[in-house]
């Protein structure tokens, strides 16, 4: 097995760990033996991790995280971005030193994450980062990527399409525009009055969400709206049925309507991530950082995350890149 040294105490790890499940307060940064890449394995040095409303959300209660098969102690986090520090017996397509982001479930937030080389979410998975995306922004793209990627699948949007984003400005919100936007079609994004100039951004027309958002919809004079994609609860696809869109052209992530599809990250494509990545390495879609938090100050991360009013991602920071 091969080993880089990171400079840390001989067999010591930081991590972000909760000894009780709940909100920001429940928290620490607490030192953990350093963990090992087994066979067909590799380690990552984590450099940046990125938060996710589900990070949060999964370990609010015991009901909750038990839906996703976590227990306590458990860790905090999904994406994180870094370089790879050791390879295990049988890992194939990974070197040391090679800079890589992917996801590892609610463990991500800290110094080292152990994932397969050939994983998934649950168990770890790695992707190498493009040269010309750096290990922030890389850390910003597995869960919320590959949602946008999955649910933009399922409308199969083209040029012919104006769409109705609903909740266009949350993390989920800055993809899914922007890949619209790339497949040719119109987009138009809920938010709050405040949120117009953010939203035009990114290439969507503002229109505040809430009650009336049908007919604010139609005031636009956009044309018909020929599919919608309610990225926060069910409010924007009901909206989308008064404005006649079909059931099969309405797609969730966060809530569920009979008769409406709705995605997650998980039934994204294979290569999805890989193709988030390098449009945003050839500048064809920009991840907007609203803030970067040191590790020590999670809580302070989570609480900002939590309110649900950032306009873009929150990345947590680890260390450099060697």
């Amino acid at each position: 097995m091969r080993q880089h040294d990171t400079g840390h105490r001989d067999g010591v790890s930081r991590a972000v760990r909760l000894e009780a499940f709940g909100g920001p307060e429940v928290l620490a940064v607490q030192d953990v033996p350093e963990p090992r890449a087994g066979d067909g394995q590799i380690r990552v040095r984590v450099t940046a991790a990125g938060l996710n409303p589900m990070d949060w959300f999964m370990t609010a209660d015991a009901e909750t995280a038990a839906r996703f098969g976590l227990s306590l102690p458990a860790g905090f986090g999904t994406d994180y971005a870094g370089f790879v520090d050791q390879v295990g017996a049988g890992a194939s397509g990974y070197a040391v030193g090679d800079r890589v982001f992917g996801a590892a479930l609610s463990r991500a937030v800290a110094d080292h994450v152990v994932v397969d080389a050939d994983g998934n979410i649950a168990s770890g998975v790695a992707h190498h980062s493009p040269d010309d995306v750096d290990d922030r922004t890389a850390a910003t793209l597995p869960i919320a990527g590959s949602t946008a990627a999955a649910a933009l699948d399922v409308l199969g949007l083209g040029a012919d399409d104006t769409v109705l984003v609903g909740g266009a400005g949350g993390g989920v919100g800055v993809f899914a525009v922007q890949l619209a936007r790339i497949a040719g079609a119109r987009v138009i994004g809920t938010g709050s009055p405040s949120s117009a100039e953010y939203l035009r951004s990114l290439g969507a027309e503002p229109v505040a969400y809430g009650e009336g958002l049908a007919g604010r919809v139609r005031d636009l004079g956009a044309g018909p709206v020929t599919a919608a994609l309610d990225l926060h609860g069910t409010d924007t696809a009901h909206a989308a049925r008064e404005l006649g869109v079909p059931d099969d052209r309405i797609c969730t992530i966060a809530g569920q309507v009979d008769g409406i599809p709705a995605a997650n990250g998980a039934n994204a494509a294979p290569d999805a991530l890989e193709n988030i990545a390098r449009l945003v390495a050839a500048g064809r879609l920009r991840v907007p950082i609203a803030a970067t938090f040191p590790v020590e100050d999670i809580r302070a991360a989570v609480e900002l995350q939590a309110a649900r009013h950032v306009q873009g991602k929150i990345v947590i920071d680890l260390a450099p890149h060697p």
